[in-house]
Protein backbone atom coordinates (compact mmCIF):
# COMPACT_ATOMS: atom_id res chain seq x y z
CA UNK A 1 0.00 0.00 0.00
CA UNK A 2 0.98 3.68 -0.90
CA UNK A 3 2.70 5.34 2.27
CA UNK A 4 0.36 8.06 1.97
CA UNK A 5 -2.93 5.89 1.77
CA UNK A 6 -1.51 3.93 4.68
CA UNK A 7 -1.99 6.80 6.83
CA UNK A 8 -5.38 8.46 5.07
CA UNK A 9 -7.17 4.62 5.92
CA UNK A 10 -5.87 4.60 9.84
CA UNK A 11 -7.00 8.06 9.95
CA UNK A 12 -10.19 7.26 8.78
CA UNK A 13 -10.67 3.92 10.48
CA UNK A 14 -9.89 6.54 13.71
CA UNK A 15 -12.29 8.71 12.90
CA UNK A 16 -14.80 6.00 12.04
CA UNK A 17 -14.35 4.74 15.67
CA UNK A 18 -14.94 8.22 17.22
CA UNK A 19 -17.96 8.73 15.33
CA UNK A 20 -19.57 5.08 15.79
CA UNK A 21 -18.66 5.80 19.44
CA UNK A 22 -21.08 8.72 20.05
CA UNK A 23 -24.04 6.97 18.46
CA UNK A 24 -25.44 5.70 21.47
CA UNK A 25 -25.84 9.36 22.62
CA UNK A 26 -27.18 10.91 19.57
CA UNK A 27 -29.09 13.26 21.45
CA UNK A 28 -27.28 14.59 23.28
CA UNK A 29 -24.07 15.74 21.29
CA UNK A 30 -23.51 19.26 20.90
CA UNK A 31 -24.54 21.08 17.30
CA UNK A 32 -23.80 24.14 16.12
CA UNK A 33 -25.40 26.11 12.63
CA UNK A 34 -22.59 27.00 10.36
CA UNK A 35 -25.05 28.67 7.94
CA UNK A 36 -28.53 27.83 7.42
CA UNK A 37 -29.29 23.67 7.15
CA UNK A 38 -25.60 23.21 7.78
CA UNK A 39 -24.49 21.81 10.60
CA UNK A 40 -21.29 20.63 12.95
CA UNK A 41 -21.19 18.85 15.88
CA UNK A 42 -18.57 17.52 18.54
CA UNK A 43 -18.15 14.80 16.63
CA UNK A 44 -17.29 16.00 13.46
CA UNK A 45 -14.50 17.93 15.49
CA UNK A 46 -13.58 14.93 17.15
CA UNK A 47 -13.26 12.94 14.44
CA UNK A 48 -11.05 16.13 12.34
CA UNK A 49 -9.25 16.28 15.20
CA UNK A 50 -8.29 12.65 15.60
CA UNK A 51 -7.00 12.25 11.52
CA UNK A 52 -5.49 15.64 11.28
CA UNK A 53 -2.94 13.92 14.44
CA UNK A 54 -2.37 10.88 12.91
CA UNK A 55 -0.86 13.03 9.72
CA UNK A 56 0.47 15.29 11.90
CA UNK A 57 2.50 12.32 13.60
CA UNK A 58 4.05 10.82 10.53
CA UNK A 59 4.28 13.97 8.41
CA UNK A 60 4.52 17.20 10.77
CA UNK A 61 5.26 19.23 7.76
CA UNK A 62 2.33 18.58 5.32
CA UNK A 63 -0.35 21.03 4.41
CA UNK A 64 -4.15 20.19 5.71
CA UNK A 65 -7.40 21.83 4.43
CA UNK A 66 -9.70 20.28 6.36
CA UNK A 67 -13.90 21.30 6.45
CA UNK A 68 -13.93 22.63 10.16
CA UNK A 69 -10.83 23.62 11.17
CA UNK A 70 -9.81 25.17 7.75
CA UNK A 71 -6.37 25.69 5.70
CA UNK A 72 -3.07 25.57 8.09
CA UNK A 73 0.70 24.45 6.43
CA UNK A 74 1.87 25.75 3.81
CA UNK A 75 3.29 22.32 1.32
CA UNK A 76 3.38 20.77 -2.02
CA UNK A 77 1.51 18.11 -0.38
CA UNK A 78 -1.90 18.58 1.01
CA UNK A 79 -4.44 16.95 2.99
CA UNK A 80 -8.05 16.96 1.69
CA UNK A 81 -10.39 16.10 4.93
CA UNK A 82 -14.36 15.90 5.39
CA UNK A 83 -14.40 13.86 9.06
CA UNK A 84 -18.06 13.42 8.79
CA UNK A 85 -19.91 13.64 5.16
CA UNK A 86 -23.59 13.85 5.91
CA UNK A 87 -23.61 15.22 9.33
CA UNK A 88 -27.64 15.74 8.73
CA UNK A 89 -28.00 12.22 8.02
CA UNK A 90 -25.84 11.54 11.07
CA UNK A 91 -27.57 13.47 13.83
CA UNK A 92 -31.31 12.10 12.20
CA UNK A 93 -30.07 8.29 12.58
CA UNK A 94 -30.01 8.19 9.16
CA UNK A 95 -27.36 5.72 8.33
CA UNK A 96 -25.39 7.50 5.29
CA UNK A 97 -22.28 9.07 6.08
CA UNK A 98 -18.83 8.76 5.94
CA UNK A 99 -14.72 9.61 6.39
CA UNK A 100 -13.66 11.42 3.66
CA UNK A 101 -9.49 11.44 3.45
CA UNK A 102 -7.46 12.84 -0.11
CA UNK A 103 -4.09 13.18 -0.45
CA UNK A 104 -2.68 15.97 -3.48
CA UNK A 105 0.86 16.64 -4.31
CA UNK A 106 1.85 19.89 -6.40
CA UNK A 107 -1.61 19.73 -6.87
CA UNK A 108 -3.15 16.25 -8.65
CA UNK A 109 -4.88 13.98 -6.57
CA UNK A 110 -2.88 11.23 -5.19
CA UNK A 111 -3.97 8.86 -2.91
CA UNK A 112 -8.00 8.76 -1.44
CA UNK A 113 -10.28 7.01 1.07
CA UNK A 114 -13.85 6.82 1.94
CA UNK A 115 -14.67 5.09 5.18
CA UNK A 116 -18.87 3.97 5.27
CA UNK A 117 -18.94 4.06 9.25
CA UNK A 118 -21.97 1.94 10.09
CA UNK A 119 -21.34 -0.54 6.76
CA UNK A 120 -17.36 -0.51 7.46
CA UNK A 121 -17.04 -0.29 3.76
CA UNK A 122 -13.26 0.80 2.76
CA UNK A 123 -13.15 2.23 -0.61
CA UNK A 124 -9.50 2.85 -1.46
CA UNK A 125 -7.58 4.81 -4.70
CA UNK A 126 -3.92 5.36 -5.87
CA UNK A 127 -3.26 7.17 -8.89
CA UNK A 128 -1.97 4.78 -11.40
CA UNK A 129 -2.51 2.31 -9.60
CA UNK A 130 -6.98 1.91 -9.37
CA UNK A 131 -9.38 2.35 -6.92
CA UNK A 132 -10.59 -0.69 -4.29
CA UNK A 133 -13.59 -1.34 -2.12
CA UNK A 134 -12.40 -3.54 0.70
CA UNK A 135 -8.98 -4.52 -1.17
CA UNK A 136 -11.11 -5.53 -4.20
CA UNK A 137 -10.63 -4.03 -7.37
CA UNK A 138 -13.51 -1.51 -8.40
CA UNK A 139 -14.89 -0.35 -12.03
CA UNK A 140 -17.50 1.85 -13.16
CA UNK A 141 -20.34 0.52 -14.71
CA UNK A 142 -20.82 -0.55 -17.97
CA UNK A 143 -23.88 1.51 -18.38
CA UNK A 144 -23.73 3.18 -21.68
CA UNK A 145 -26.50 5.55 -21.53
CA UNK A 146 -29.31 7.62 -19.81
CA UNK A 147 -31.91 4.85 -20.21
CA UNK A 148 -32.01 1.71 -17.22
CA UNK A 149 -29.39 4.31 -15.73
CA UNK A 150 -29.44 4.78 -11.67
CA UNK A 151 -28.12 8.61 -10.77
CA UNK A 152 -27.52 9.93 -7.71
CA UNK A 153 -27.63 13.90 -6.69
CA UNK A 154 -27.59 16.23 -3.83
CA UNK A 155 -30.26 18.98 -3.27
CA UNK A 156 -29.35 22.11 -2.96
CA UNK A 157 -29.79 23.77 0.81
CA UNK A 158 -27.73 26.89 1.11
CA UNK A 159 -29.46 30.08 1.05
CA UNK A 160 -27.55 31.18 -2.05
CA UNK A 161 -28.15 28.05 -3.55
CA UNK A 162 -29.55 28.05 -7.37
CA UNK A 163 -32.56 25.66 -6.89
CA UNK A 164 -34.94 26.66 -10.11
CA UNK A 165 -31.33 25.98 -12.17
CA UNK A 166 -31.39 22.80 -9.80
CA UNK A 167 -35.11 21.31 -10.35
CA UNK A 168 -35.18 22.02 -14.10
CA UNK A 169 -31.71 19.67 -14.55
CA UNK A 170 -34.07 17.24 -12.34
CA UNK A 171 -36.72 17.65 -14.98
CA UNK A 172 -34.39 17.57 -18.16
CA UNK A 173 -33.02 13.39 -16.22
CA UNK A 174 -36.03 12.14 -14.33
CA UNK A 175 -37.89 11.27 -17.77
CA UNK A 176 -34.79 9.78 -19.11
CA UNK A 177 -33.32 7.44 -16.58
CA UNK A 178 -34.67 4.75 -14.25
CA UNK A 179 -34.13 6.88 -11.05
CA UNK A 180 -32.85 9.21 -9.12
CA UNK A 181 -31.40 8.76 -5.26
CA UNK A 182 -30.45 11.49 -2.90
CA UNK A 183 -28.80 9.93 -0.22
CA UNK A 184 -27.13 13.31 1.60
CA UNK A 185 -23.42 12.19 1.50
CA UNK A 186 -21.54 13.35 -1.86
CA UNK A 187 -18.52 11.55 -0.87
CA UNK A 188 -20.28 7.72 -0.36
CA UNK A 189 -22.21 8.56 -3.85
CA UNK A 190 -18.66 9.02 -5.92
CA UNK A 191 -17.56 6.32 -4.59
CA UNK A 192 -21.05 4.60 -5.45
CA UNK A 193 -20.05 5.47 -9.25
CA UNK A 194 -16.49 4.35 -8.71
CA UNK A 195 -18.12 0.94 -7.37
CA UNK A 196 -20.86 0.78 -9.84
CA UNK A 197 -23.58 1.11 -7.69
CA UNK A 198 -24.60 3.66 -9.33
CA UNK A 199 -24.37 5.50 -12.89
CA UNK A 200 -23.84 8.79 -12.47
CA UNK A 201 -23.74 11.86 -10.32
CA UNK A 202 -23.91 15.35 -10.28
CA UNK A 203 -24.68 17.87 -7.62
CA UNK A 204 -23.97 22.14 -7.37
CA UNK A 205 -22.33 24.02 -4.71
CA UNK A 206 -19.90 21.39 -3.05
CA UNK A 207 -16.60 22.06 -1.49
CA UNK A 208 -13.42 20.46 -2.27
CA UNK A 209 -13.77 18.25 1.27
CA UNK A 210 -16.82 16.79 -0.40
CA UNK A 211 -15.32 15.37 -3.80
CA UNK A 212 -11.25 15.35 -3.75
CA UNK A 213 -11.50 11.71 -2.56
CA UNK A 214 -13.96 10.37 -4.46
CA UNK A 215 -12.65 12.42 -7.77
CA UNK A 216 -9.52 9.89 -7.45
CA UNK A 217 -12.12 6.75 -6.64
CA UNK A 218 -13.41 7.45 -10.32
CA UNK A 219 -10.90 8.29 -12.66
CA UNK A 220 -9.43 5.36 -10.96
CA UNK A 221 -12.19 2.96 -11.76
CA UNK A 222 -12.49 4.42 -14.98
CA UNK A 223 -15.09 7.01 -14.73
CA UNK A 224 -14.92 10.94 -15.89
CA UNK A 225 -15.43 13.91 -13.60
CA UNK A 226 -15.88 17.72 -14.69
CA UNK A 227 -17.64 20.51 -13.99
CA UNK A 228 -20.98 20.41 -15.02
CA UNK A 229 -20.76 22.47 -18.24
CA UNK A 230 -17.36 20.20 -19.05
CA UNK A 231 -14.38 22.46 -18.13
CA UNK A 232 -11.93 20.31 -15.53
CA UNK A 233 -12.87 19.11 -12.45
CA UNK A 234 -11.93 22.17 -9.44
CA UNK A 235 -12.16 20.32 -6.06
CA UNK A 236 -15.53 21.30 -5.48
CA UNK A 237 -18.16 23.51 -6.85
CA UNK A 238 -20.17 21.91 -8.82
CA UNK A 239 -19.37 18.28 -10.34
CA UNK A 240 -20.95 15.78 -13.04
CA UNK A 241 -19.62 12.42 -12.82
CA UNK A 242 -19.99 8.69 -14.26
CA UNK A 243 -19.10 6.23 -16.52
CA UNK A 244 -18.05 7.85 -20.00
CA UNK A 245 -20.67 7.63 -21.46
CA UNK A 246 -22.84 8.34 -18.98
CA UNK A 247 -20.76 11.83 -17.98
CA UNK A 248 -20.73 12.91 -21.47
CA UNK A 249 -24.66 12.03 -21.78
CA UNK A 250 -25.27 14.09 -18.79
CA UNK A 251 -23.50 17.00 -19.76
CA UNK A 252 -25.13 17.02 -23.11
CA UNK A 253 -28.30 17.20 -21.09
CA UNK A 254 -27.52 19.81 -19.10
CA UNK A 255 -25.99 21.75 -21.77
CA UNK A 256 -29.06 24.39 -22.41
CA UNK A 257 -28.90 25.24 -19.14
CA UNK A 258 -24.82 25.50 -18.18
CA UNK A 259 -23.47 26.29 -21.63
CA UNK A 260 -22.04 24.25 -24.47
CA UNK A 261 -20.02 21.14 -22.86
CA UNK A 262 -16.07 22.06 -23.21
CA UNK A 263 -14.33 20.48 -25.99
CA UNK A 264 -11.01 18.49 -25.46
CA UNK A 265 -10.83 18.74 -22.14
CA UNK A 266 -7.00 17.32 -21.33
CA UNK A 267 -6.00 14.55 -18.99
CA UNK A 268 -3.93 15.83 -16.21
CA UNK A 269 -3.84 17.39 -12.59
CA UNK A 270 -7.63 17.51 -11.29
CA UNK A 271 -9.22 18.26 -14.09
CA UNK A 272 -12.07 15.83 -16.05
CA UNK A 273 -9.93 12.53 -17.20
CA UNK A 274 -10.19 8.53 -17.21
CA UNK A 275 -7.75 7.28 -14.04
CA UNK A 276 -5.50 4.40 -15.06
CA UNK A 277 -7.68 2.15 -15.47
CA UNK A 278 -9.82 4.13 -17.94
CA UNK A 279 -12.64 2.27 -20.07
CA UNK A 280 -13.22 4.15 -23.41
CA UNK A 281 -17.02 2.46 -23.70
Amino acid sequence: MHPLLNIAVRAARRAGEVIARSLPKLESIEIHAKDRHDYVTEVDRAAEQEIIGIIRHHYPAHAVLAEESGASGDNETRWIIDPLDGTTNFLHGFPVYAVSIACEVRGRLEVATVYDVLRQELFTATRGVGAQLDSRRIRVSKRRGLEGALLATGFPFRANADLDTYLEMLRIVMPQVAGVRRPGSAALDLAYVAAGRVDGFWELGLKPWDTAAGALLITEAGGLISRINGEPYQHGDDVCAGTPRIHAALLAAFAPLVGAPAVGVKSGGSAAASGSGSDAT
